[in-house]
């Protein structure tokens, strides 16, 4: 498997500590994610189903680098979750600096390196035709 695979493995295992806060302890992802606001538990569950969602494409793509659909469903999964969390902290407030902080250095992380591998995948394709 490549690092790439290895590193979405990663990042599909730290978002299920947020899935379980989401679901089962709202305060904590308060806390962690949207401080400088307040919380249902219907926030916390919403919030947990996507980042089940997220935390699935991730171990689906790592096992799956090859498959172009996948691998942009992913993609775009890490570009959206980081321009939610970049509208939280500059229009509506919720999260502090730190909080945005932890998550974007795990998202631009992700997004520049599947940009990097899939500018290298297709380099190796125009090769090979």
């Amino acid at each position: 498997m490549k690092l790439l695979g290895w590193w979405l493995m990663l990042v599909g295992s730290l978002r299920l500590a947020s899935v379980w806060f989401g679901f089962l302890d709202i305060w904590a992802l308060r806390l962690a994610v949207f401080s400088k606001t307040t919380m249902t538990e219907v926030h916390g569950r919403t919030f947990g189903v996507w980042t089940l969602l997220t935390c699935t494409l991730c171990f689906l793509c790592a096992f799956n680098l090859d498959n172009k659909p996948l691998y942009l469903a992913t993609f775009l999964a890490f570009i959206y979750a980081f321009g939610h969390f970049l509208t939280e902290y500059l229009i509506y407030q919720t999260m502090a600096i730190a909080n945005l902080t932890t998550v974007g250095i795990f998202a631009a992380t992700s997004i520049i390196w599947m940009l990097l591998q899939w500018n290298a995948h297709q380099r190796i394709n125009i090769k090979h035709s």
